[in-house]
C-alpha cells in the first residue's frame, strides 16, 4: 500500500476543501490560498505571485474577518417534525431528516398505523371515523388518531417544501455556477490544474452583486486566466465545461459531449422557466423591472439567473454544433431581474435609462409561455425587439453566445452590506445586524450606533442622496 507524503496529503486536503467550496461561497481570496496549497511545488515565479496577489487577503489563518456568509442558505430539515413523530408514535425514528425522500417513507411506515398514506392527508376526508378505527383494530380515542393524523400531515407537508428549497438552491447554484456543484469528488481532485480553476473561478462568479452604477466585474479575471492556462490538452476539459461553456472550452470536446451538455442546458432552462411563471406577478411592470411590495425578489432574481445561465449555456452548446439554424423556429427571450426602486431612480438621476435589455425582454413573450407551446417567438421576432431597442441581437447575447470580454484585473472582494461597501467588517456586521439598507426598519437599539457609522464615512460606495440607513437598495 503506497503512503502519502505530508506534502502529498496537505494538498490532497487543499482540493478536498476546494472541491467542498463548489457548493458553498467562499471568497476568491480564500480558493487561491487553497490553490496555492493545492499546486505547492508546481506553480512557476509568475503564477505563484499572481495568486499571491489575492490569497494575502485570505481569512484562512489570518487576522482577517469578514462579516459575510461563507455558505449559501440551507434548507432546514424536518429533524424537530421526526422527533415529536417519534414521541407521538413510541418508535424510535431511523430517517435521514434533510431528505424529503426519507421523511416520506418515514411517513408511510408511521403511517400503517393508523391506515394513513401519503396521497390520503385530507383533514377532513381522508380520516377514519369511529366505526372504521373499530374495523382497523385502533385502539385510539378519536383525539390520539388525530394528533397521529395531523403529525404526518406536517411531517408529509414539510417533506414537500424541503423538497421545493433544495431544488431552489441547486437552481441558484447552476445560476452562479452552472453544474460544478454536481462535479464528483474523485473526478475533482483526479485532475489539480483544472480542479483549481474550476474552483476559483466558481468563486468569482459567486460574488455578491453591488449596488453601483458601472455593471459587475468579469468573473475570468488574470487569476482564472492563469489558471486556465495551466490546463493543457490532456486536462478535464470536460469538468471545466461544466462552469465555462465558452467556444475555446466547447472546442475541445467531442460531438457525443457537447450534445449531453446541450441535453442538460436545455433541461434546466425549461425547469427554471417552469418554476418563474407561477411567480411571475402581472401588475408588475415589464417595461421597467422595478420591485414592488409584497414582490419575492430573491427567488425571482435566483431562477432568472439560473435561466438566463442554462440559455447561455445552451445557446454556446447550439452555437459548438453548428445548430443555432433551430432558432429560427423558437427562440425563447431572457428573463430580467427585478431592480431595486432606489438604484432604478439613481440610474435616471444620473442620466441613464433602463437596460435595453428589460425593453427586449418586454417586447417578447415571457420566456415560458414560449417553452410550453403557449405562445410563439422565432428567432426573426427577437431580432426585431433588438433593433427597437437598439441592440445588436448576436452581440448581446439574445440569439448567439456572448462575446468574449476583457479580462478583468483582480480586485479584493469588498465587505458588503446589502450590496453597499462598508470599509471594515465590524462595522458591516453591525449595520446588517440594525437592518441598515434591507428596506426595514432600522432596529431602534442599534440606531445610533448605525447612523455614527454612516456619518464617519465607513460606506465607501458612492450612493445617491435618496439612499438612507433604512431604504433598501439592490439584494446581494
Amino acid at each position: 500500500m503506497k503512503h502519502r507524503t505530508g506534502s502529498e496529503r496537505a494538498r490532497r486536503d487543499a482540493l478536498v476543501e476546494l472541491h467542498g467550496s463548489l457548493d458553498r461561497r467562499y471568497r476568491p481570496e480564500d480558493v487561491a490560498e487553497l490553490v496555492l496549497q493545492a499546486l505547492a511545488g508546481r506553480l512557476s515565479g509568475r503564477e505563484r505571485l499572481v495568486l499571491g496577489r489575492a490569497a494575502q487577503h485570505s481569512s484562512r489563518g489570518s487576522a482577517w474577518f469578514t462579516s459575510m456568509s461563507s455558505d449559501y442558505a440551507r434548507p432546514v430539515g424536518g429533524a424537530r417534525q421526526v422527533a415529536a413523530a417519534a414521541r407521538l408514535f413510541g418508535v424510535p425514528a431511523e430517517v435521514d431528516s434533510d431528505d424529503p425522500e426519507s421523511l416520506l417513507a418515514y411517513a408511510s411506515t408511521a403511517g400503517r398505523t393508523i391506515a394513513w398514506a401519503p396521497d390520503r392527508t385530507d383533514f377532513l376526508a381522508d380520516r377514519l371515523d369511529r366505526e372504521a378505527r373499530e374495523a382497523a383494530g385502533m385502539d385510539l380515542s378519536k383525539r390520539q388518531y388525530n394528533r397521529r393524523f395531523r403529525m404526518l400531515r406536517r411531517i408529509a407537508a414539510k417533506a414537500g417544501t424541503l423538497e421545493a428549497e433544495r431544488d431552489k438552491r441547486r437552481l441558484l447554484l447552476i445560476g452562479v455556477t452552472g453544474f460544478g456543484a454536481s462535479v464528483p469528488l474523485e473526478r475533482f481532485v483526479a485532475d489539480p490544474d483544472a480542479a483549481c480553476f474550476v474552483a476559483y473561478f466558481t468563486a468569482r462568479r459567486k460574488l455578491r452583486r453591488e449596488f453601483s452604477l458601472s455593471g459587475q466585474d468579469n468573473p475570468f479575471d488574470e487569476i482564472a486566466e492563469v489558471l486556465l492556462r495551466r490546463c493543457g490538452d490532456d486536462a478535464d476539459w470536460w469538468m471545466i465545461a461544466q462552469v465555462r461553456p465558452t467556444p475555446d472550452v466547447l472546442g475541445r470536446l467531442t460531438d457525443g459531449e457537447r450534445g449531453l451538455l446541450l441535453g442538460q442546458w436545455s433541461a434546466v432552462m425549461r425547469h427554471s422557466a417552469r418554476l418563474l411563471g407561477p411567480r411571475w406577478r402581472p401588475a408588475t411592470d415589464r417595461a421597467t423591472m422595478v420591485v414592488r411590495r409584497g414582490d419575492d425578489s430573491s427567488t425571482w432574481n435566483a431562477l432568472a439567473s439560473a435561466y438566463n445561465a442554462a440559455r447561455a449555456g445552451w445557446l454556446a452548446c447550439l452555437a459548438s454544433l453548428n445548430a443555432l439554424e433551430l432558432l429560427d423556429a423558437s427562440c425563447p427571450g431572457k428573463a430580467m431581474r427585478l431592480m431595486a426602486a432606489d438604484l432604478a431612480a439613481w440610474h435616471r438621476s444620473a442620466g441613464g435609462d433602463v437596460d435595453p435589455g428589460t425593453r427586449v425582454w418586454a417586447a417578447l413573450p415571457p420566456p415560458w409561455e414560449v417553452l410550453d407551446g403557449t405562445a410563439s417567438c422565432t428567432r426573426a421576432d427577437v431580432e426585431a425587439a433588438c433593433r427597437t431597442a437598439g441592440l445588436d441581437p448576436e452581440k448581446s447575447g439574445w440569439t448567439a453566445p456572448a462575446p468574449k470580454h476583457r479580462v478583468a484585473v483582480f480586485r479584493p472582494t469588498p465587505e458588503l452590506v446589502h450590496g453597499v461597501a462598508v470599509a471594515d467588517p465590524v462595522w458591516a456586521a453591525l449595520l446588517r445586524r440594525a437592518g441598515v439598507f434591507s428596506g426595514r426598519t432600522v432596529r431602534p437599539d442599534l440606531a445610533p450606533e448605525a447612523l455614527h457609522g454612516l456619518q464617519g464615512g465607513v460606506v465607501t460606495d458612492d450612493l445617491p442622496p435618496a439612499v438612507g440607513p433604512d431604504q433598501a437598495v439592490e439584494p446581494d
